[in-house]
C-alpha cells in the first residue's frame, strides 16, 4: 500500500464526520430570516398583482374579483384610450413634460444652491441652510388657497402663467425645489475635495467652469437620486395639480385618473387600474435608466474611500 493512501486514510480517521444541522437549528439561525423576507415580498407584490389582474379583466371590478387573472384581455386598455372626454394619451404626455422639465430644473437649481453653500463663504450662509431645512416642515399643501388666489390674480395679467396653465404649475413646483434637495446635495458636495477647485482656480478657471466642468461630473449619483425622487413626487402629486389645472386637456395622470373613480354611482375601477399600470411605466423606466449611474457612483466612492 502506497504512502499517499495511508496518509489519506489517516486524515479521514482523524477528522470527525460533519454532522448535519437539524431543521430547528437552521430555522432558529437563518430560516426565520427567509420566512420574514418571503412574507414581506408577498405583502408588497400581492396588491400589484391584484391591480394588474383587474386591469386585464374588462368584465370584472377591483373589489368584486374573486380570483387573480381569471380572465385576461385588453378591453380596459382599449376603453382607456377611446374616451374623448378623458384624453388619457394627452394626460400621459402632460405628465412626462411637466415631470421632466420640473425634475431637470429642480436638480439644476438645487445643485447651484448646494455649490454656493458648499464652496463659498458669505454672511448668512448657516442661517440660510437652516431656513431651507425648516421650511420643508411646512408642505405646499398648506398654501393651496394662497397658490390659487395668486395664480388667479396672475391670470388677469399673464394668462399663460396663471390658473389653468402647465407653466404656472411648473413654477409652483419649482417654488419648493430648494430645501431638502439642496441639503442632500450640500452634504454630497462637501465630499468632493476642495483641492480640485483650488487647482482649477490656479489654472484660471472661474466658478462657472469649475461647477459645470468638474463638480457636476463628480456628483452624478446625488443628481440622479434627486432627479428620480423629484419625478416620482411630481408624477404622483394630486392636490396642487387638481387646483391649478382646470382644463381636462392640460391635466396630469394623477388628476385625470381620479375622474374614473370620482363618481359615486359608477366607478370604473378596471379602467382606472389599466391607467395606473401604464402610469407606473415612466417611473420604472427612469429608475432602471438611472440605476446604473447610482450604483457605479457608489462603487467608485467605496473604492476611493
Amino acid at each position: 500500500m502506497s504512502t499517499s493512501t495511508l496518509t489519506a486514510r489517516a486524515v479521514e480517521t482523524a477528522s470527525p464526520a460533519r454532522k448535519r444541522r437539524s431543521f430547528g437549528a437552521w430555522l432558529k439561525d437563518k430560516g426565520w430570516r427567509h420566512a420574514v423576507g418571503v412574507a414581506v415580498a408577498a405583502f408588497a407584490v400581492f396588491p400589484l398583482l391584484y391591480v394588474l389582474s383587474a386591469a386585464l379583466n374588462s368584465n370584472g371590478t377591483l373589489a368584486g374579483s374573486s380570483g387573480l387573472f381569471t380572465r385576461i384581455d385588453v378591453g380596459n386598455f382599449v376603453n382607456l384610450f377611446n374616451d374623448p372626454s378623458r384624453p388619457f394619451g394627452r394626460w400621459f404626455i402632460n405628465t412626462l413634460v411637466i415631470g421632466v422639465v420640473t425634475s431637470a430644473a429642480t436638480v439644476f437649481l438645487g445643485a447651484m444652491a448646494a455649490y454656493a453653500f458648499s464652496r463659498m463663504r458669505f454672511k448668512g450662509r448657516r442661517v440660510g441652510l437652516l431656513s431651507l431645512l425648516l421650511l420643508q416642515m411646512f408642505p405646499q399643501l398648506l398654501a393651496v388657497v394662497a397658490i390659487f388666489l395668486l395664480l388667479s390674480g396672475i391670470s388677469d395679467v399673464v394668462p399663460w402663467l396663471g390658473l389653468g396653465s402647465q407653466l404656472g404649475l411648473i413654477m409652483v413646483y419649482l417654488g419648493g425645489a430648494l430645501g431638502v434637495n439642496t441639503y442632500l446635495m450640500y452634504g454630497f458636495f462637501n465630499t468632493v475635495p476642495q483641492s480640485l477647485d483650488e487647482a482649477a482656480k490656479i489654472d484660471g478657471a472661474s466658478h462657472v467652469q469649475i461647477f459645470f466642468g468638474i463638480i457636476l461630473r463628480l456628483v452624478t449619483p446625488i443628481l440622479a437620486v434627486v432627479g428620480l425622487l423629484a419625478f416620482i413626487g411630481i408624477s404622483s402629486e394630486f392636490v396642487i395639480a387638481s387646483v391649478v389645472l382646470t382644463d381636462p386637456d392640460t391635466q396630469t395622470l394623477a388628476v385625470g385618473l381620479y375622474s374614473f373613480v370620482a363618481d359615486t354611482r359608477s366607478k370604473n375601477w378596471g379602467i382606472f387600474s389599466a391607467g395606473a399600470v401604464l402610469a407606473a411605466l415612466p417611473v420604472m423606466a427612469l429608475f432602471l435608466f438611472l440605476q446604473r449611474y447610482i450604483v457605479s457612483g457608489l462603487v467608485q466612492g467605496g473604492v476611493k474611500g
